[in-house]
């Protein structure tokens, strides 16, 4: 038997003014797919998998209609000189917004479903944070989503939809979806499974996994920084029993929606200025302060100095920025060389409404070779080091610092640019703090401009009732 693998996976505001092109796209094909981290699980006895392709790029602002239609082009390609196979595996996120479509996941699987016809089983897998639609689950036969945010179960989610595709291929059966929408539309930063309420929630999923007839449960918070009408949350079962599923599905909304007053930031939180108070009086370190409005791992721009501009107005010593996007400082700071002292715009170079720092820097380190795109520098300002970056990228991981010869653990204060924090960064937070900052990630979340969204929603709106109703997919009625 042979399954095909493909699909596209980024994370696009729409109150971003930044479109993303082909270059800001991973793609794999061929055994380049095969043998990434994220698909070397791909092994079951009898089972011959067929890559295709899979584009996958930081979060940031939508999608170029060009790169969307090229990557889907290919994979179309691919795809139909595959044919015939047993079964489709398509990775994706959920929260791709494409210039001049409401539902660019809704058509890409939608065309899959055309070429490989009605009798193929597709399963795909999301990220809890995308936006789901009617058209995208009619055409699907299994669905899981990651269960964790910060996401730490990206393999294992990957694996319960393939792991499900392959017993399907096995045994002969067929699932099904069925999903519940639930009016509520709440930022990652306050439905961390870290935290309560979203944590007993989701920890509550693999009950329903276990009940006869369910296969795998999920509820997907969605995307609230896309303006868009099938941005909403919602819960989605894959089971083999049509009301046990139907059931789970409007009982997992139900619970989600009786929580929604509920939802709170999980680390300390507040505007910039007092969380810098915060940080100045603590006696212990590092101090980690998120810069919540410019986090490119939600769709922020990442080149906001915001941040930078009120330490340096503060006098500040001993302080780690990681990192602030800005390709002319890094190519300027390349051209001087280490150890050279010179004048940088820092910030703004990206989105127009971000005003730069204007700062007198050395040159610290360099990172990148030739690769201009791939470029780094740390730059030193009066006891305040900064990172910058020539692509949009966060700074998440300890590697990301030690390849650049530096040790978030010995500064006093660290700032980057994230919600809630890494898996990595968390454990080293002493404290946590998370500034609500300017940008197109925003957490003034009932305040972002609306003029597509489906009403009512929570907490745009407050004052309605709501009882779920959980549907069938149009190939489960069938």
């Amino acid at each position: 038997m042979r399954i095909a693998v493909g699909g596209i996976h980024t994370e696009c505001s729409t109150y971003s003014p930044v479109l993303m092109t082909v270059e800001d796209f991973r793609v794999l094909r061929g055994t380049g797919l095969l043998n990434a981290e994220y698909f070397n699980f791909l092994d079951a006895d009898g089972i011959a998998h067929v890559p295709l392709l899979h584009a996958r790029a930081v979060p940031g602002g939508p999608v170029s209609r060009f790169a969307y239609e090229a990557f889907k082009a290919e994979f179309l390609e691919k795809l139909q000189a595959a044919l015939p196979i047993d079964g489709l595996y398509l990775a994706m996120h959920g929260a791709i917004n494409v210039e001049g479509m409401d539902d660019a996941e809704g058509d890409w699987i939608s065309a899959a479903r055309a070429a490989v016809g009605p009798d193929c089983p597709i399963a795909a897998s999301y990220d809890l944070h995308g936006n789901v639609s009617q058209q995208i689950i009619d055409q699907l036969d299994i669905f899981a989503a990651y269960r964790t945010a910060p996401h730490i179960d990206v393999r294992e989610t990957m694996v319960r939809a393939w792991s499900m595709l392959v017993e399907t291929l096995k045994t002969g059966s067929r699932p099904g979806i069925a999903f519940a929408k639930v009016p509520l539309l709440l930022p990652g930063e306050c439905t961390s499974t870290e935290h309560e309420p979203a944590r007993s929630i989701y920890l509550r999923l693999p009950a329903f996994d276990a009940k006869p007839g369910i296969l795998d449960a999920n509820l997907m918070i969605g995307y609230v920084w896309a303006d868009e009408p099938r941005a909403t949350a919602c819960a989605v079962v894959t089971g083999t029993d049509r009301q046990a599923a139907l059931q789970a599905a409007e009982a997992i909304a139900q619970q989600y929606w009786n929580a929604r007053d509920n939802f709170k930031f999980g680390p300390v939180t507040g505007p910039l200025d007092e969380m810098l108070d915060r940080a100045a009086a603590a006696g212990t370190s590092p101090v980690i302060l998120a810069d919540s409005a410019d986090n490119p791992t939600g769709g922020g721009v990442g080149d906001r100095a915001d941040v930078l501009r009120a330490l340096i107005a503060r006098n500040w010593r001993g302080a780690l920025v990681a990192g602030i996007t800005d390709r002319p400082a890094v190519e300027a700071c390349f051209v001087a060389g280490e150890g050279a002292t010179i004048a940088l715009r820092i910030g703004g170079s990206l989105d127009p409404s971000s005003r730069p720092a204007q700062v007198t820097a050395v040159v610290l380190r360099l990172d990148g070779g030739d690769a201009a795109a791939d470029r780094q520098a740390v730059i030193g300002i009066d006891g305040i080091e900064v990172v910058i970056s020539a692509r949009r990228r966060p700074y998440h991981n300890l590697e990301d610092f030690r390849r650049l010869g530096l040790d978030p653990k010995t500064v006093r204060l660290l700032v980057v640019k994230s919600g809630y924090l890494s898996p990595e960064l968390a454990p080293i937070a002493n404290p946590n703090l998370m500034a609500l900052t300017d940008g197109v990630v925003n957490q003034d979340i009932a305040n972002l401009t609306s003029h597509r969204r489906t009403w009512p929603v929570f907490p745009f709106d407050r004052d309605f009732a709501f009882a779920p109703e959980a549907a069938l997919s149009a190939r489960w009625r069938e």
